[in-house]
């Protein structure tokens, strides 16, 4: 079955489809509490009336299968404030694509179709470089070393919130 895009600009248009894909894709951690779905959704609210918001899902005939979303974010953001050490200012001196989001169901993955989301989703984006957070852990380390293999290199380390676990903070060039 082909996998097609679309490209969001408002959350309204898309926010029940991201909500349910997450809690989908998130099934085996909806105990925890920073990946219940309500906090899931209080995080979406909050970045998708943050400027440069957009989103990408996909979807396999009429169902969606995967999503990203981004939005982007200046030096003094709260992105690189809550950093646990300095931030090169070569990341801060202009704004940069988080990369809030990303994921696909089981059944679609490991068939490139996260790729193709997120490499959608920063296409003809104007900042220089993008950035996204990884639990270090996920998968015993293969999360992170996927988005290595795409071009992304550890910056750092971060904790958005008491209830997540520390994240590695990863970015790449866009150019």
């Amino acid at each position: 079955m082909t996998v097609t895009l679309r490209r969001f600009n408002a959350l309204t248009d898309a926010r029940q489809t991201l909500v349910d894909l997450y809690a989908n894709v998130r099934a085996e951690l909806l105990q925890l509490p920073n990946y219940r779905p309500a906090a899931f959704a209080e995080r979406l609210d909050r970045h998708g009336a943050e400027p440069g918001w957009e989103a990408v899902i996909a979807y396999a005939g009429d169902g969606p299968v995967g999503y990203a979303y981004a939005n982007t974010v200046e030096g003094d953001d709260r992105w690189w404030k809550r950093m646990a050490g300095p931030v090169p200012d070569a990341y801060t001196a202009v704004p940069a694509v988080a990369v809030k989001e990303i994921g696909v169901v089981v059944p679609w993955r490991g068939k490139g179709v996260a790729r193709r989301i997120h490499d959608e989703l920063l296409a003809g984006r104007d900042e220089q470089h993008a950035t996204l957070l990884v639990n270090p852990v996920a998968g015993k380390g293969k999360v992170q070393r996927l988005y290595e293999g795409w071009g992304y290199r550890h910056i750092g380390t971060q904790q958005p919130s008491p209830e997540s676990p520390r994240l590695a903070c990863l970015t790449r060039a866009l150019s």
